[in-house]
């Protein structure tokens, strides 16, 4: 399947080497995809994201308040307290932006897409930096889909260890974006129980499903078999959104959950499949964390052979030995309570 890579060359003029989110993750991405490319793949520098796009999801407020931070610092500085800012961050923000909408453009175009753009989005609420993140490229794009290519119906699937806040907070009363976050719980930013479903109208559209520590590839997979696919079934998106995060890898020093770079394969085949089944194949995956430079460009590296029907390299990290019931409790509880899963409690009681 052709696929098109987005690249996000302004990255580099946000970033700090003694923080986990800097340069060296894309550097690392593409020195793995130069040293072993990908059959049917093509790389597209992006645009910058228009301000119109960036404030269909933030508030006009918080746009120029990270305008003039930026404008008032010469040198690297700490934001919030968990979030650096460089005088040229918000030039790389509006790129990974960008690069996120250009994926949409190129799934529209008939293509696969991913978008390699820093820094990270899905923290980032419509009035808040945090977590590394100022513009939530996800939400964005997800914006972008609906107003510019009429796909109404979109649906969002996180697999970043942590929960993405801030697109819940974008959606959580939009009945047309289905939010999908599984997420290490206790963990920051401690929200995305499974008792948070949305409200108003939007009630049934954000789906958490917390993992307990060291959720391996057994579990990671049972809960995307029989939870987050039957729920996309349930929720007939018109193209669907990959919120790709690679910290839940065992050797991420962030994480504390144990999946491996075939487990990652793994959960991208099925949301793949899902994608081919329910939207044409329309599927985008935007980066978003993950600190362990090896096994971050194994994985990406991996999620784009999936997308473009290639094999997958052998997986030299290997496995690691983990919790294979972390998802147990949470896939339970959601396939009795949730209104997109209540029809398949019959075959979990």
């Amino acid at each position: 399947m052709p696929t098109t890579i987005i690249t996000t060359p302004q990255h580099t003029l946000h970033t700090n080497a003694h923080h986990p989110e800097q340069a060296a993750r894309i550097d690392a991405i593409m020195a793995a995809l130069h040293a072993n490319p990908v059959a049917g793949t093509s790389f597209h520098a992006a645009r910058s994201a228009d301000m119109s796009a960036i404030q269909a999801v933030h508030t006009p407020t918080y746009v120029a308040w990270l305008q003039q931070r930026v404008d008032r610092i010469t040198r690297l500085s700490d934001l919030t307290a968990d979030t650096y800012i460089t005088p040229d961050s918000v030039t790389a923000a509006r790129q990974a932006a960008g690069a996120a909408c250009d994926a949409i453009d190129a799934v529209q175009a008939g293509q696969r897409a991913i978008a390699l753009g820093r820094p990270p989005g899905h923290h980032a609420t419509p009035s808040e930096a945090m977590g590394f993140c100022f513009f939530n490229n996800i939400a964005i794009a997800t914006r972008y889909a609906q107003r510019h290519h009429n796909l109404r119906r979109i649906a969002i699937v996180d697999f970043d260890i942590h929960h993405g806040n801030g697109t819940q907070e974008a959606f959580y009363g939009d009945a047309d974006v289905l939010c999908i976050s599984s997420h290490s719980a206790p963990l920051y930013p401690f929200s995305g129980s499974r008792e948070q479903m949305g409200h108003g109208a939007g009630h049934g559209s954000t789906l958490n499903i917390p993992m307990q520590r060291q959720s391996d590839d057994v579990a990671y997979l049972a809960a995307y078999r029989q939870v987050v696919v039957p729920a996309l079934q349930r929720f007939q998106p018109d193209c669907l959104l990959i919120s790709a995060g690679y910290d839940a890898h065992w050797d991420d020093p962030v994480g504390n959950c144990a999946l491996s770079v075939t487990g990652y394969g793994q959960l991208m085949q099925l949301l793949i499949d899902a994608a081919e089944q329910l939207c044409a194949g329309k599927i985008v995956a935007i980066l978003e964390g993950g600190y362990s430079l090896r096994a971050l460009a194994a994985s990406v590296h991996t999620t784009i052979c999936q997308l473009a029907n290639q094999p997958m390299r052998p997986d030299t990290l290997g496995p690691h030995a983990g919790n294979p019931h972390g998802a147990d409790q949470s896939i339970a509880w959601l396939c009795t309570n949730h209104p997109l899963l209540q029809h398949t409690k019959e075959t979990h009681s």
